[in-house]
C-alpha cells in the first residue's frame, strides 16, 4: 500500500524510527494500528520484528515513500515537492539554480516541467480563478485599504473631520491621541542594574507586566474600532440613520456591547430586530384595516390616502387653536390665515412684518437650485428659509452639534453657540428645532 510521505524532503523533518532512532529513509514502515501518534520504522527494524510497548510485529502497516509519478511519468512525487520548494527558495525563472538544488533534474527540465504542469495547466488556472473570485466576493463589502499610490486625508488637529474620525490620522495609520496615553510614563525611570535585590528585581517585572497588560488594552479598543468600522463617524452614523427612530434607540442602547461579539454578530442582531420592528408595524396596519372593515388592498390604499386627508385637517384645526389663543392682533391673525390659504393653494407666500423698532423683516430664503435641499426634509426646509441659512450650512452645522451631543451625552445652548459661531439668533433657532425634532437633547 504506497502512501505519499506526509513530511518534506528533509530527513530533519521526518520523526527518527521507534527501534534504531535514525533518520527515516524512504521507503519506512507506518504502523496501521498504533496511534494516534504515527509509529514509524525504517525497513531494518521492521524485518527485525521490532516491538514496543502495544506494538506488535503482526500488526497491519503502510509502506511511506513518495516514489511514484503523479502529474507525468518520470517525475516522483517526492521530485515534484522538491522543484516546488526550490523554486520557492530560488525563485521563479532562476532555473539554474532550482536544477542544482534538485540534483536530479537539468535546468530545461525544470523549466519545461514547471511551465506545464504549473502555469500553463488549466486545472490549476481554473483554480487560481476561482480562488480570486472567492476572495474578491469575500472582501467585496469590506474597507477599500489605501494604496501605495493613493493620497490618504491629512485632517488638521481639532478640525471637524479629525474629530469626526476619532482623531485617526490615516497617513500615518494611527490615532493622534492614544488609549491610556501616558501609559509610557510609568516606564521612564525604570532601569534593571545588576545590584538591585530580588523584590527590586521583582517589582520592576511586575510593572512591565502591567505595561504590557495596558499595551494590550490599547490594541483591544483599535481592533473594535476597526473590525466596527467607528473610524469614519460620519459613515457609521448615515448607516445608523437608516433604520426607524425605535430601531435607532435599539441601536443606541446595544451598541456598548458590540465590544463581546464581532461586527457581523452585531449586524446581524440589529438587522433582525429591525425587520422584527417592520413585520410588527406591517401586521399592525393590517390588523388595523381588519378592524376598519377593510378586505383588500385596494381598498386599504384609498382608506391610506382619507386617512392621511383627515390627519392634515385635524391638525391643521389644532394649529389653528393655538394661534388663535395667543394672537391679540387682529391684523396679525388676518396675516397668518392669508398665508395658510396661500400654503393650501400650493403658493409659497411672502410675508414682510414691521417689528415695533420699525425695521422690516427679511423674507424667507429661496432654497431651488441650492446645493444639499434635496437632503433636507420639509420642516428643516422651512427651518432654512426662516432663518435665511443655505442647506450646506445647515448641515455641517447639525452634524457638529450631533456629535457633540454624542460625545457630551447631552448639548446645552451655550455649548451649541461655542461650538457654531454664527448669529445666536439663529443658533437657538437651529438648537431649539433639533431639540424638537429629537436629534439632540438637553444635558
Amino acid at each position: 500500500m504506497d502512501r505519499l510521505a506526509c513530511f518534506g524532503n528533509d530527513p530533519s523533518d521526518k520523526p527518527p524510527c521507534r527501534g534504531c532512532s535514525s533518520n527515516l529513509v524512504e521507503p519506512y514502515i507506518k504502523c496501521a494500528e498504533c496511534g494516534p501518534s504515527p509509529f514509524l520504522l525504517c525497513l531494518q527494524c521492521f524485518t527485525r520484528g521490532f516491538e514496543f510497548k502495544k506494538h506488535e510485529s503482526d500488526h497491519k502497516y503502510e509502506i511511506m515513500t513518495s516514489d511514484f509519478p503523479v502529474l507525468e511519468p518520470g517525475w516522483t512525487a517526492q521530485e515534484e515537492m522538491a522543484v516546488l520548494e526550490a523554486v520557492m527558495d530560488c525563485g521563479f525563472g532562476n532555473w539554474q539554480d532550482v536544477a542544482y538544488q534538485m540534483r536530479t533534474k537539468s535546468k530545461e527540465e525544470c523549466e519545461a516541467h514547471y511551465m506545464k504542469n504549473f502555469i500553463n495547466n488549466p486545472l490549476f488556472s481554473s483554480t487560481l480563478l476561482n480562488l480570486r473570485q472567492i476572495e474578491e466576493a469575500r472582501t467585496a463589502d469590506t474597507a477599500i485599504p489605501f494604496k501605495p499610490t493613493d493620497d490618504p486625508p491629512r485632517p488638521t488637529f481639532d478640525s471637524l473631520l479629525s474629530r469626526d474620525m476619532a482623531g485617526y490620522m490615516p497617513a500615518r495609520a494611527d490615532f493622534m491621541e492614544e488609549f491610556d496615553n501616558y501609559a509610557e510614563w510609568d516606564l521612564k525611570d525604570i532601569d534593571f542594574v545588576d545590584d538591585d535585590s530580588d523584590l527590586l528585581h521583582a517589582l520592576k517585572i511586575a510593572v512591565v507586566d502591567i505595561y504590557h497588560s495596558r499595551l494590550r488594552e490599547r490594541g483591544r479598543r483599535k481592533k473594535i474600532i476597526r473590525d466596527h468600522g467607528l473610524i469614519n463617524l460620519r459613515k457609521f452614523q448615515i448607516l445608523e440613520h437608516r433604520y426607524p427612530k425605535e430601531v435607532q434607540d435599539l441601536y443606541d442602547a446595544m451598541r456598548r456591547f458590540a465590544r463581546v461579539v464581532g461586527p457581523i454578530e452585531h449586524d446581524k442582531f440589529i438587522e433582525s430586530h429591525a425587520l422584527e420592528f417592520e413585520l410588527r408595524r406591517e401586521i399592525g396596519r393590517l390588523q388595523e384595516y381588519r378592524r376598519a372593515g377593510i378586505q383588500s388592498f385596494c381598498s386599504a390604499k384609498v382608506y391610506e390616502r382619507v386617512k392621511h386627508v383627515r390627519e392634515d385637517e385635524r391638525r391643521k384645526r389644532t394649529m389653528l387653536v393655538d394661534v388663535l389663543q395667543y394672537i391679540q392682533d387682529g391684523r396679525a391673525c388676518q396675516q397668518w390665515l392669508s398665508k395658510q390659504a396661500d400654503i393650501d393653494a400650493g403658493i409659497t407666500p411672502v410675508v414682510i412684518t414691521t417689528s415695533a423698532t420699525g425695521r422690516r423683516s427679511a423674507p424667507p430664503l429661496n432654497l431651488t437650485g441650492l446645493p444639499g435641499t434635496e437632503k433636507l426634509n420639509d420642516r428643516e426646509k422651512e427651518l432654512c428659509q426662516v432663518v435665511r441659512l443655505v442647506p450646506g450650512a445647515y448641515l455641517e452645522y447639525k452634524q457638529a452639534l450631533l456629535n457633540e451631543c454624542r460625545r457630551q451625552g447631552g448639548l446645552r445652548l451655550a455649548q451649541a453657540r461655542a461650538l457654531i459661531k454664527i448669529d445666536v439668533n439663529k443658533t437657538r433657532k437651529i438648537y431649539d428645532f433639533l431639540i424638537k425634532e429629537g436629534y439632540i437633547n438637553k444635558t
